[in-house]
């Protein structure tokens, strides 16, 4: 994980560095900005490839510079192509960029296997061009300054004070020319995969495995986020299988009524990792609230909720170990279903909630892991976000992925039968992960907001936002915390993530699958 930022035209110095300075947590172990044209790119780095300075961003080639947050994979055999003409003086991914661009040109980024965000300054030009991942996975932001030159960053509080609006960098899109161009479109599916059961879930098994085995290379240590549910205990049996050793595996839950412990416990025992468990109570909780949000730039409830047990979790991980990699679970509940995708009400009507929550992603679930764990000097990497899986899963009839088969991820569990995982795990109902921390602990927040205000307070302070106006006094005090940091920056955020309210069963106030009817067995 690595912070960027890149000015087109440079402010006053001072101001420039101390809002690049605000993302240091990103990259702590070295820093560096170089000139670029009338401009400036910037660079703090955490070594994860290539770990001697020679990895060292910008690289710098003929007059171009690059700064760039991510991870390429399968960069190996296009540097050895590209060594034909270039030479590299690093192990660093991000060497290839520059080359890459010389060879290729803006098609460059369709060849990418990579999640990316980078910033890259073309000499011969004297011009700039941005790009990020298909999905969101490595964040960027951009505003406009005064002067009306356009400054891009990997954080929204990079650009406060700098720019009127920030923007989110809209995933699969770069800009060149001063326009947004969309290079990859994973969502929309023009015709959909005939395969068999069968046959799809051993596709969906055989490019998952790839996925989470690309996402294994790294020069510096790995952990896994183990929560004992299907998408993160996946990933820990799929790594110990291909790593052919015990990893390094960590839960996290209330100190009252923690419900993922007992399941991470029995996946991890299942595969002999080396676990921990972090246990939390009530004032962790409110006492980093306020941090969180800061770290986030987010006011939607869920993502919040979520982050709770995330970034605390990530906290305990860069303090006690030398872990620098996480592997997490992320993703998978989009593409396959959450409990209220249940309600469906049609094979269509599924596929288009799935393609609006990956599209989205990056506002969300995508946004809660890059920042809890990357405030924690952490890097996330999601193997539910290989680009190839993620297509495929895409394609796969939605018929095929409702849940009629009376258990959620139906495709995703049954490809997976056999000696991977437990099969009490394997199908174990899908508990969110805000509740399994502890139900306890999104009934401390609610309580707590509730503490912050009267009724009458409540419904004064939520008319003065005409956009996502806060509906609970939970919101309203994200709400506040958020405008604190972020005044004004309210849209960046879609609007609050909740269940589809169009479908019945799924018009609540609440974006908990606790609230649902069908929650059943979830969370016990």
């Amino acid at each position: 994980m690595c912070s960027i930022m890149g000015f087109t035209k440079q402010q006053e110095l001072e101001k420039m560095m101390e809002c690049f300075r605000r993302t240091i947590s990103r990259g702590p172990d070295m820093s560096r900005t170089i000139n670029a044209g009338e401009g400036m790119l910037c660079f703090h780095r955490l070594a994860i490839m290539g770990l001697d300075e020679r990895g060292m961003q910008p690289f710098c080639y003929d007059g171009d510079a690059v700064v760039c947050n991510g991870e390429l994979y399968g960069f190996r055999s296009i540097k050895e192509k590209l060594a034909e003409k270039f030479t590299f003086t690093s192990d660093s991914d991000c060497e290839i960029i520059l080359p890459m661009y010389r060879e290729y040109g803006l098609d460059m980024f369709q060849m990418l296997d990579a999640e990316f965000a980078l910033i890259l300054y073309d000499g011969k030009k004297d011009s700039f061009i941005a790009a990020r991942d298909p999905i969101g996975i490595r964040p960027l932001f951009y505003g406009y300054c005064q002067d009306g030159s356009i400054v891009f960053a990997s954080e929204a509080k990079n650009l406060i004070d700098l720019c009127g609006e920030i923007m989110p960098f809209p995933p699969g899109h770069y800009y060149a020319d001063g326009q947004f161009v969309r290079y990859c479109d994973l969502t929309t599916v023009e015709t959909f995969s005939t395969d068999d059961l069968e046959t799809t879930c051993s596709k969906i098994r055989d490019l998952l495995v790839k996925g989470i085995e690309k996402r294994l290379d790294a020069d510096a240590p790995l952990g896994f986020l183990l929560s004992g549910g299907l998408d993160s205990s996946l990933v820990c049996s799929v790594a110990t299988k291909v790593l052919k050793k015990p990893i390094r595996t960590f839960a996290i839950g209330m100190a009252t009524d923690a419900i993922d412990l007992r399941y991470a416990k029995e996946v991890a025992e299942y595969l002999h990792s080396d676990h921990s468990e972090i246990i939390i109570s009530r004032e962790d909780v409110l006492e980093a609230l306020d941090y969180v949000i800061y770290t986030l730039g987010t006011y939607d409830i869920t993502t919040i909720r979520a982050s709770m047990g995330m970034y605390l979790i990530c906290k305990a991980i860069h303090e006690q170990t030398d872990i620098r990699v996480l592997l997490t679970g992320e993703i998978s509940d989009e593409l396959f279903g959450y409990k209220y995708t249940d309600f469906a009400p049609t094979p269509e009507a599924f596929q288009a909630e799935a393609k609006k929550r990956v599209d989205e992603l990056y506002m969300y679930d995508v946004l809660r892991a890059d920042r809890c764990i990357s405030a924690n000097s952490l890097e996330a990497r999601v193997p539910f976000g290989d680009l190839d899986f993620v297509r495929y899963a895409m394609s796969i009839d939605p018929a095929m992925k409702m849940n009629t088969y009376g258990m959620g991820k139906y495709l995703l569990r049954h490809a997976f039968e056999g000696d991977w995982l437990p099969n009490q795990i394997l199908y174990r109902e899908k508990a969110a992960f805000s509740d399994a921390v502890g139900h306890s602990m999104v009934d401390d927040l609610k309580e707590y907001a509730e503490s912050k205000y009267s009724d009458a307070e409540f419904e004064a302070k939520c008319k003065e936002y005409d956009f996502a106006t806060p509906f609970t006094k939970e919101s309203l005090l994200y709400r506040e915390i958020f405008e604190k940091y972020y005044p004004g920056q309210a849209k960046m955020v879609k609007a609050f993530w909740m269940p589809n309210k169009e479908w019945e069963g799924c018009d609540v106030n609440d974006p908990s699958a606790r609230v649902l009817s069908n929650y059943g067995d979830s969370g016990k």
